[in-house]
């Protein structure tokens, strides 16, 4: 969807017109009040329930969204856009600049979180829809539902916030720099100009994600998965070993094939500026710091869930936003699960998170 705007930025500048992909399943009841948004994370795009129209795959949240499962379209009206800033459709850094005719490149401007979020309320305002029954979102998406009763407070009844954090901390920095090094280090980035050729920096945008592939995972889960142990090589030593630089461990070839198959679905600039866009988080910044501020007499209810071996997102972060909505009275439940999948067990097979998702929706239904 093509909408006029113009969307103010907190950069200072104005994006007009603005392009939002998006898909929606279910259907709006006559009372518009079944709505729920579902937020990706850096890397998601909208196809949170349906095949992957470049890889293939089935959609990223399949198990939490779909027929009988916590987020039912025969329940809810699902929506789930992809963000400003990435490359799956919406307006980006790919998409073109209307002011040349060409692709906006490292011209667009700096985005931020809360820029993602008012350009989905723009969205939910060309669908007619008032108020949302639930917002929910993990990781990156955490961000954005925290985010949306705090510009929104009247259009969000729920937000369900999981593996998330109210602000990046300087490790979380950290890794992203490493991540935009590597790609701006890539000579086929050019300054960001690389799509009239086609010729994209694709050894740097495969570093930056074997970088951040790392922090999604947890050292239990990556010792049982795959320990020191050796590929089966023709060619090695008896023991496995090359002594040389290639992959010998099954780790490096899994990093090496997360970093390659990554690159055929992202774009180098997008992941730049998502990556700014998070740094610059911090929920509290314009309340002088002081996070229960932003949350003071929301109606919004809350639930926040963390995992015990997330260390990108650690439940001490999770522990800080339900201190601060509990100063301002916000009425929020949490719960730390138990999972050896660090910071990526959001995404895979958790029944007990679906189950409270699940009882956290049903809830809010019957008020």
């Amino acid at each position: 969807m093509t909408l006029l705007g113009p969307l103010r930025l907190d950069c200072g500048a104005a994006l007009a017109p603005v392009e939002i992909a998006y898909e929606t399943y279910g259907s709006l009841n006559a009372a518009k009040s079944n709505a729920v948004l579902i937020c990706h994370a850096l890397t998601g795009d909208q196809y949170v329930a349906s095949t992957h129209p470049v890889t293939g795959k089935p959609g990223w949240w399949m198990r939490l969204v779909g027929p009988e499962k916590p987020v039912d379209p025969a329940r809810d009206f699902i929506i789930c856009a992809n963000v400003i800033g990435s490359c799956m459709g919406s307006s980006g850094p790919a998409t073109v600049d209307p002011a040349t005719g060409t692709p906006w490149g490292m011209d667009f401007p700096v985005l931020s979180i809360a820029d993602m979020v008012r350009a989905q309320a723009l969205l939910l305002d060309y669908l007619g829809i008032d108020t949302l029954a639930a917002v929910i979102g993990g990781s990156m998406g955490g961000m954005q539902a925290l985010s949306w009763p705090v510009l929104y407070p009247d259009r969000v009844r729920a937000a369900l916030v999981i593996a998330s954090t109210a602000r990046h901390s300087a490790q979380n920095i950290a890794f992203h720099e490493v991540g935009r090094q590597a790609i701006m280090a890539d000579p086929r980035w050019r300054k960001g100009s690389y799509y009239a050729d086609g010729d994209v920096p694709a050894s740097g945008l495969a570093v930056a994600r074997m970088a951040a592939h790392i922090t999604y995972l947890s050292e239990a889960g990556l010792t049982e998965k795959f320990g020191r142990r050796l590929q089966d090589k023709t060619g090695a030593d008896c023991d496995g070993s090359s002594f040389g630089f290639d992959a010998d461990f099954q780790i490096q070839s899994y990093l090496r094939h997360q970093g390659i198959s990554f690159v055929d679905r992202f774009d180098a600039n997008s992941y730049l500026y998502i990556t700014r866009a998070m740094d610059y988080f911090d929920l509290a910044l314009p309340f002088d710091g002081v996070l229960a501020s932003a949350f003071m007499g929301t109606k919004t209810r809350f639930c926040l869930i963390s995992f015990d071996t997330d260390w990108l997102y650690p439940t001490a972060e999770s522990r800080r936003i339900v201190h601060a909505l509990n100063a301002a009275g916000a009425e929020a439940s949490f719960v730390e699960l138990s999972s050896p999948f660090g910071h990526d067990a959001f995404l895979l097979e958790c029944p007990e998170m679906n189950r409270i998702v699940d009882g956290f929706l049903r809830a809010g239904a019957t008020k």
